[in-house]
């Protein structure tokens, strides 16, 4: 139930578990534990609707690559509110430790995640293992006018529910369960603990100023990647020692999936129809195949994880009033079901990359009645354009595509360089603030080279197209957006030296406190993170019931 903090954070009100951010991690864990029976506190700094107050608290500093408000999200859901919903599963080659990266691997069976990821498909509308497969949108590969044999790449498929899930909306089932409590505009500033490593409470300032205390018998961190390590930051043990940070780990390690475009490739012959490639809607899902290398080649040459999808040049493709009508489109939700209910038994094919919502400003940032005006406006004055898009999405017709744009995404190697402190600032509740440094290093620079080249080379031998502007490492380095996926701050692992989290989550020299999502990613990967997060989310709600309940049997 929802509750105001003066009421659910009451002198001598305890909880059984204590849930710090109600984005997918938090989300995951309240929903699995609510027919527990167990008594389960979901804090929240942020409103059911985005509000300045919670805008504010967004606020972070950074060097290197820049990091996006909107990824910080202080709202119900998190950052599920402005996300696309892309999600893969992790590859063998991210799981298992990899001698060049010092051997640090994650530290679970690729099974167990496997049956947690069908977990995550089955109860939160996350794709099933099959539907990334040959009988799956594999089955699109033979659709349309590619169909290339790759002899230095292969394919990884990327899918998303047509609908991306807003665990903020989708949840509030939990939200209204008995046994469990929802604490709105609750923002933790700090963590209380005593002699043996046991916290106690959490330091909750609400709304309106006044400070409470939230205790309970177990607590997770749920609020991202940056967050979970500031926390762990301005939070001291008896010694003052920062909570998990006896080895200097929590912050360590931060990485991100750095994105954007690099280059082009002209096809010998037009291509009219490549759902597989390009991107399209099937049953229910979004998705493309992107191209990265093999495990055995990025082993063989000390690489990371990296990959590239091919987005199709149309002739009136980065018109601002395309991406304009789009935005304008999908605030009107009930048209986006209508459009996609008469197309359902359909292969939707991509007809400009403005439709898949891919973490563009025009379409996340803070908009007043006079910019949706302004977007409309937007529109008009590129009219000739947009109704040039218009004739092909709406007939169904195909234009003919010379040239595709390559988008690349980067895998970052675990680097003790990049990371999370405490800036110089301090937060409307005095607390300080986070920066974040983090830039790609030499080996992500060498591994995303190495795809491209890998391309160029497949391109020849088939003769399907050439590649212009090949990628070379030098600078300024085009790859160096913001993927707005905050990973390995407080890292999981078996070694208390280079870890923040054992295997379970349990943050080291604590006895309950655990903090889930990607900030625990030992590594990375080039996949989207929060299929994972919340298949490791639902791990974690297993092992608390299980400990919680022996506790009190």
């Amino acid at each position: 139930m929802i509750r105001p903090a003066a009421e659910a954070l009451a002198p001598g009100r305890s909880y059984d578990v204590c849930v710090v951010g109600s984005g997918p991690a938090g989300a995951t864990v309240a929903a699995e534990l609510a027919d527990s029976g167990l008594e389960v506190l979901v804090l929240e700094s942020g409103g059911t609707q985005v509000t300045a107050r919670g805008d504010a608290l967004r606020e972070a500093s950074s060097t290197g690559l820049w990091i996006k408000p909107w990824s910080r999200e202080r709202v119900l859901g998190g950052a599920s509110t402005t996300w696309a919903g892309l999600s893969s599963p992790l590859d063998d080659a991210d799981l298992a430790p990899r001698p060049h990266l010092g051997g640090v691997g994650w530290p679970l069976p690729q099974a167990e995640l496997e049956g947690l990821w069908e977990e995550a498909a089955a109860r939160y509308r996350f794709p099933s293992a099959a539907r990334f497969g040959a009988e799956g949108f594999g089955r699109l590969r033979a659709k349309g006018d590619l169909q290339p044999v790759w002899e230095e790449l292969e394919e990884k498929v990327f899918l998303a529910a047509a609908e991306p899930q807003d665990f903020g909306r989708e949840q509030r089932a939990t939200w209204e369960h008995e046994h469990v409590t929802l604490c709105l505009g609750a923002s933790v500033t700090g963590l209380e603990t005593q002699d043996g490593g046991v916290v106690t409470s959490a330091r909750v300032q609400d709304a309106s100023g006044e400070q409470h205390d939230a205790r309970a018998r177990a607590f997770v961190l749920a609020c991202g990647g940056i967050e979970n390590a500031r926390l762990l930051l301005v939070s001291r043990d008896a010694d003052g020692v920062a909570l998990g940070n006896a080895h200097d780990q929590v912050g360590r390690c931060f990485m991100n999936h750095p994105k954007s475009y690099a280059g082009t490739l002209r096809f010998r012959e037009p291509v009219r129809s490549a759902p597989y490639y390009f991107g399209c809607i099937h049953e229910g899902f979004a998705g493309y195949a992107g191209l990265r290398l093999p495990t055995a080649r990025q082993a063989e040459l000390g690489l990371v994880n990296s990959y590239v999808r091919l987005e199709p040049l149309f002739p009136w493709s980065d018109n601002p009033g395309i991406e304009a009508l789009v935005t304008l489109v999908k605030r009107m939700s009930a048209v986006m079901r209508a459009f996609r209910r008469s197309r359902q038994d359909e292969v939707v094919e991509l007809r400009d990359y403005a439709e898949t919502g891919d973490d563009s400003e025009v379409q996340n940032a803070r908009k007043s009645w006079l910019d949706w005006v302004r977007l409309a406006g937007t529109v008009v004055a590129h009219l000739p354009g947009v109704l040039h898009y218009l004739s092909y999405r709406v007939t169904r017709r195909q234009a003919p595509i010379h040239r595709a744009r390559i988008r690349a995404f980067m895998e970052m190697e675990p680097s003790l360089e990049n990371r999370v402190t405490l800036g110089e600032g301090v937060d409307a509740h005095g607390t300080p603030l986070p920066h974040v440094h983090h830039d790609v290093s030499p080996r992500d620079r060498r591994s995303m080279v190495a795809v491209y080249e890998a391309l160029a080379r497949d391109l020849e031998r088939t003769g399907l197209a050439t590649l212009e502007e090949p990628l070379t490492d030098a600078d300024p380095w085009p790859i160096d957006q913001d993927a707005s996926h905050h990973m390995g701050t407080t890292r999981m692992g078996t070694d208390p030296a280079s870890s923040v989290t054992d295997p379970d989550l349990l943050v080291r020299g604590t006895t309950n406190l655990y903090a889930a999502g990607a900030s625990s990613f030992p590594t990375s990967g080039c996949a989207n993170p929060t299929y994972t997060i919340v298949a490791m989310s639902i791990r974690l709600a297993r092992h608390l019931r299980a400990c919680l309940q022996e506790e009190g049997a």
